[in-house]
């Protein structure tokens, strides 16, 4: 419970920071989501825990035009190889609007 808590402070913390691309309710169900599909067992919003944070993801890809596509491709099909040598398992079971949203939404965040 004290998990759950402390990422909806920090998700909250970070809306400040958030790119106006995604309105708050987006952000909102994206975090949401982030929390129901165990995205939270290996990402967080500033540091590593076994894979990247989700600002540093959002940093790598700052520059990209076809960033959102690839980390939908990536969170759909799993990836390997793009931030060490711990793949990422694929989400085929979320359905291509919440990945295409949790894509987005990874992108606007920005680290402390």
């Amino acid at each position: 419970m004290k998990k759950i808590t402390l990422f909806l402070m920090m998700a909250c913390g970070h809306l400040a920071y958030a790119s106006p691309a995604l309105s708050a309710k987006e952000t909102a169900a994206a975090a949401d989501l982030a929390k129901s599909n165990g995205c939270l067992s290996c990402h967080a919003m500033d540091e590593k825990i076994v894979g990247p944070a989700y600002s540093k993801i959002a940093a790598k890809y700052s520059d990209d035009k076809d960033a959102a596509a690839s980390l939908a491709q990536s969170i759909r099909n799993g990836s390997s190889g793009k931030w060490g040598r711990i793949p990422m398992p694929a989400h085929g079971n979320m359905n291509q609007e919440d990945i295409n949203l949790l894509a987005r939404w990874v992108l606007t965040i920005k680290g402390k």
